[in-house]
């Protein structure tokens, strides 16, 4: 079997200010950021790969998740953290960038395992409605 990641779904508070934070910030391109300005989509995404999105989701959306899935309760259920892995180069940037923004980074880790094998540096830090990101690289 061929898996792969499709989308992720993060509960925001303020969907244009997490679309500027995950464009500006982060470094994500935005998917469908004009048709959402434009109150043609019900959200905005940014892409993650080729292959992956994450949505950023309003809670006010919340209502109507738990029909939508058939699991009661999902609506605005927590994750720990979500993992991003990036060149070596573009953890640098980032975490200046992370920096100028006023964004905390909380949390480092050395020779982290992940889905790739051991990442020498890894670093935590929350996107503006407290969703935990975790960035590494891989050599």
């Amino acid at each position: 079997m061929d898996v792969r990641l499709d989308h992720l779904v993060c509960w925001v508070s303020d969907q244009l200010g997490s679309l500027q934070f995950y464009e500006q910030v982060i470094g994500l391109p935005g998917v469908r950021a004009e048709e959402f300005k434009d109150g043609k989509a019900a959200f905005p995404s940014v892409r993650i790969s080729p292959e992956t999105i994450l949505d950023l989701m309003s809670y006010d959306a919340s209502r109507g998740v738990d029909e939508g899935t058939g699991v009661n309760g999902t609506a605005g259920h927590p994750i720990n953290h979500f993992c991003l892995a990036v060149s070596k180069e573009d953890f640098d940037a980032l975490q200046i960038r992370l920096k100028e923004s006023g964004v905390e980074i909380t949390g480092t880790g050395t020779n982290s395992f992940g889905a790739r094998g051991i990442a020498p540096e890894t670093i935590y830090f929350p996107d503006p409605d407290g969703n935990v990101l975790e960035v590494r690289y891989y050599e």
